[in-house]
């Protein structure tokens, strides 16, 4: 019952991993489109959103806080369609924008140069020498996509529970080592961890509705949620803000109550 991220490079083996993991174990598939297509119905461009998870630092330095914004709509998007469990999602920073716990497998997968030319080469029809050079720019893309926004390794081991490498494995085996570790139960959604996805969607909400609000989209908040009280973290640009924030996030379904202490106020000219 657990929630599954796949992490990799451009033409690793991804899909394909979550594919056979979702036929082995029954769990739905979820992947960037899906994600990007649920953020947009809140009225936002989805080239703009897919352009937020994939362009590099320059473009995200150049609109800040529609980085903010568009990033606020995934988080919540993808908590909203993991929250249940039995998900596994195949996209970029998932094992990031979910967080950790006992309740999601982050995975890394490795697959060698060598497939992963064959396979940019059957699908975008490109020269080894071509095929070459496209992985190594998306891959460093995503690193520094990764760090900039995060401030860490994209590559490094510690962000995953399981790191599994293609170069001397066959993908049907290693789905079944995913697969046998999901369904042991330090990897069991538990009406502990059951909550802390819940909570994870309610703050991710609340945090996206206040980034789209008129009267509250030029604040950048951090938020977190227990049990439906939501408290929010931020600086606030007016002494009117205090009161739409509480106004719009009471309006959210799940918000039980607000912890607004952290809230600070503009500071006075």
């Amino acid at each position: 019952m657990s929630v599954i991220t796949i992490s990799r490079g451009s033409f690793s083996g991804g899909k394909m991993l979550a594919e056979c993991l979702a036929e082995e174990l029954g769990y739905r598939c979820v992947d960037r489109d899906v994600i990007v297509e649920r953020a947009a119905a809140h009225g936002v461009s989805q080239n703009e959103l897919r352009d937020a998870l994939e362009k590099p630092p320059g473009f995200l330095e150049r609109f800040s806080h529609k980085r903010y914004k568009y990033l606020a709509l995934i988080q919540a998007s993808l908590a909203e369609e993991v929250r249940t469990g039995k998900v596994i999602y195949h996209g970029l920073a998932g094992h990031l924008l979910l967080g950790g716990g006992r309740h999601i497998l982050r995975t890394r997968l490795i697959a060698p140069l060598e497939l992963r030319v064959r396979m940019v080469r059957q699908r975008l029809h490109l020269s080894a020498s071509e095929a070459a050079a496209y992985i190594e720019k998306m891959d460093e893309q995503r690193r520094r996509w990764t760090h900039f926004l995060y401030g860490v390794d994209w590559g490094d081991p510690l962000l995953y529970d399981m790191v599994v490498n293609l170069d001397h494995m066959t993908m049907e085996t290693a789905c079944a080592i995913v697969s046998a570790a999901v369904r042991r139960r330090c990897f069991e959604l538990t009406p502990a961890c059951r909550r802390s996805l819940e909570d994870l969607a309610l703050s991710s909400r609340v945090r996206a509705e206040l980034a789209i609000a008129p009267s509250t989209e030029g604040l950048e908040l951090e938020a977190t949620a227990t049990d439906g009280v939501v408290a929010l973290k931020g600086k606030l640009a007016s002494v009117d803000q205090l009161e739409e924030v509480r106004r719009i996030a009471l309006t959210i379904a799940g918000v039980v109550d607000l912890d607004l202490d952290r809230l600070a106020p503009p500071v006075q000219a």
